[in-house]
């Protein structure tokens, strides 16, 4: 892995790679910011580098050497890997090395380190679809026996800890003391979504680095070259997603149920402005019939759509972010979203949103949302 193969960050970059050239290494690390922006990909480029054996002169890993050839199949002598795992009927104290073929796939597969779809591995993996991924104490004893032994061929022997807020307490505190009274030439590079949930004697002791969130249209870009989407598409996914890559991933696989909901918006747009009670009744129906946490997601998109599209109003295409869909609906329909009514017709979409979410009856709720509808929408 190469900072250059990595999207943003170049402050971030600057301080890894001078961390290497000036040889003055922390022997624990902290990178933490938001989940989905980039910070294990930095991390495994750091110790790549770290480990290189001819750096390039702009500060990048050779890519060729053998320390560098290991690093790319996740098998480098001196690196370790410990993150989340889950316990099984015949691993009653799991360690990450029990996980490493699973793991390998999934940082190949999901490389931003999407900590949902690594749930969903271990539970195809093990049969235990429901369990909490956590890195137990076991992990730590075992830790602390490999770290103790001398790196076979650089001069840091590296672990890269992956979620440390998954610690319990009784494991976070065996891992402060091997960061306390480190092992020659051993360091320690923590990843984390949740810097917070960190004990905070661990975190003190580690030198940290803010990785912020990615801007959209680094997200935009990469969606358009890596899923070949559309940019206008891409962008607006990007803006949806806040920075974060693996959501934007998560919504592009949910494009069906966003057109879906696309469709029951425009459904009840029309049928509202039309004044078409019966139409309305069935579309309060149909929309009960797909369940409660979707009709609560449902009313979330809707909020979104109105929002959008009081702001399309404005006639500025860099604050407007809807797919192409969304925005040919929008050239006829924004002009009825308007100061008199966005704030009004939100605030039904939360009340219904929160019944909905509260065990109320669907039909009830959506008939009663569509038929206010009719009124606001021609305020």
């Amino acid at each position: 892995m190469r900072f250059a193969d990595i999207p943003a960050h170049p402050t971030v970059k600057a301080q890894l790679r001078q961390m290497v050239a000036d040889g003055r290494v922390p022997h624990a690390l902290l990178l933490k910011g938001p989940a989905g922006v980039g910070k294990f990909l930095l991390a495994r480029a750091f110790v790549q580098l770290l480990h290189c054996s001819s750096p390039t002169p702009d500060g990048e890993p050779c890519d060729a050497c053998p320390s560098c050839l290991q690093h790319k199949g996740f098998n480098h002598v001196d690196t370790q890997y410990v993150f989340p795992v889950v316990k099984t009927e015949k691993i009653k104290a799991p360690l990450s090395a029990d996980f490493m073929e699973e793991f390998k796939s999934f940082m190949e597969a999901s490389p931003y380190m999407d900590f949902d779809r690594w749930t969903a591995d271990l539970g195809r993996a093990t049969d235990k679809k429901n369990a909490q991924p956590v890195i137990y104490v076991n992990e730590s004893e075992a830790l602390e026996r490999s770290m103790a032994i001398s790196a076979a061929r650089s001069a840091h022997k590296v672990a890269i800890i992956w979620l440390p807020e998954k610690m319990n307490e009784q494991t976070a505190n065996k891992l402060l003391k091997l960061i306390e009274e480190p092992a020659e030439g051993s360091m320690f590079v923590l990843v984390s979504d949740n810097p917070s949930a960190i004990l905070p004697t661990i975190s003190s002791r580690c030198r940290p680095i803010e990785v912020n969130r990615l801007p959209d249209a680094v997200v935009a870009d990469w969606l358009t070259v890596r899923l070949g989407m559309d940019p206008t598409d891409a962008l607006s996914l990007a803006h949806i997603a806040e920075g974060d890559i693996n959501r934007a991933v998560r919504t592009t696989d949910a494009t069906s149920t966003s057109r879906m909901f696309f469709d029951l918006f425009v459904g009840l747009m029309r049928k509202a402005y039309m004044r078409d009670v019966a139409g309305l009744r069935q579309w309060s129906v149909d929309l009960t019939a797909l369940g409660r946490e979707s009709q609560v997601r449902f009313y979330d998109y809707c909020t979104r759509l109105i929002r959008e599209n009081f702001v399309f109003n404005f006639n500025i295409p860099q604050i407007t972010y809807l797919n192409r869909e969304e925005t040919q609906f929008s050239r006829n329909f924004a002009r009825f979203i308007h100061e008199g009514n966005a704030e009004r017709i939100m605030a039904q979409m939360d009340r219904a949103s929160a019944e909905i979410a509260g065990n109320a009856n669907g039909k009830i709720v959506n008939f009663d949302f569509a038929i206010k509808m009719i009124i606001l929408i021609k305020n």
